[in-house]
């Protein structure tokens, strides 16, 4: 797999570091990485979530049509 470096302030770095000695992580970069990847899948659950204005539309057609609208 390709990568690439992502720079953060060595501040923040530290601050992870202490917060994963505990943990099972073996790094601040597999860290990192686990959050991100868990981030980005909860933002594209979200966006899957919405619903079009088309889809509102086709659901409050079928709602009237069965008497519920």
């Amino acid at each position: 797999m390709d990568k690439v470096t992502l720079k953060i302030p060595r501040p923040l770095y530290n601050r992870i570091k202490q917060v994963i000695e505990p943990s099972g992580f073996s790094s601040v970069n597999e860290f990192v990485v686990y959050v991100l990847r868990d981030l980005v899948a909860q933002l594209s659950t979200a966006e899957r979530d919405e619903l079009s204005a088309n889809e509102v539309e086709a659901i409050r057609k079928r709602l009237k049509s069965i008497g519920y609208l």
